[in-house]
């Protein structure tokens, strides 16, 4: 059976600087799942033009929209790229200057020219799931992500919260700390 080996991170996009290669509807799309989980990542768009809602969005956020074609120049001072552009010759040579250049890139639509995926995403407060296929289905990324979206409690920050408050107040070592956090938490795990 084949297994998904990605390891999963979650980034600090307001210390990193994401660059987007693309205008185009699969950018905008990028943007808006980035912005939505991420709302202060600093971000900077390349394109020779920019969708009307991609402009707006832009000027929401931290974006920085530079109207022109893609060139090497650009991925000064980024650390993440995604390349989303219609033309897949250029989209390799983004991909190529990357891995030259030790970036972490993703090429759209393209699993052999990623580093990473942007999967689906659920956030509750303090909590974050992030669901990956293995780039394989995001259309079974979007509904476990709708489905976590209708299971998970509003108010699951409240719990985070309180079991982090409590943790606070556990002494001994970190081996205490587990098995008391495990014995209060066991109970969301139990069927009924």
């Amino acid at each position: 059976m084949e297994r998904n080996n990605l390891y999963p991170v979650f980034l600090k996009t307001s210390n990193l600087h994401v660059l987007i290669i693309g205008g185009g509807n699969v950018a905008e799309e990028k943007l808006t799942f980035l912005t939505k989980s991420s709302p202060d990542a600093t971000v900077t768009m390349v394109s020779p033009m920019f969708r009307e809602a991609t402009v707006a969005l832009a000027a929401t956020y931290q974006v920085e929209l530079i109207t022109d074609v893609y060139n090497e120049t650009y991925l000064k001072g980024k650390h993440i790229v995604i390349a989303t552009t219609d033309m897949p010759e250029v989209n390799v040579q983004v991909y190529e200057d990357c891995r030259r250049l030790d970036k972490l890139v993703n090429v759209a639509d393209n699993p052999p020219y990623c580093d990473f995926y942007m999967g689906g995403i659920v956030t509750k407060g303090n909590v974050k799931i992030a669901i990956s296929t293995n780039g394989k289905s995001p259309t079974t990324a979007k509904r476990l992500r709708q489905f976590f979206e209708e299971v998970i409690p509003e108010d699951i920050s409240k719990m985070v919260q309180n079991l982090n408050d409590y943790r606070k107040t556990i002494k001994g070592d970190f081996e205490v700390k587990v098995d008391k956090m495990n014995e209060i938490t066991q109970k969301l795990v139990e069927k009924i």
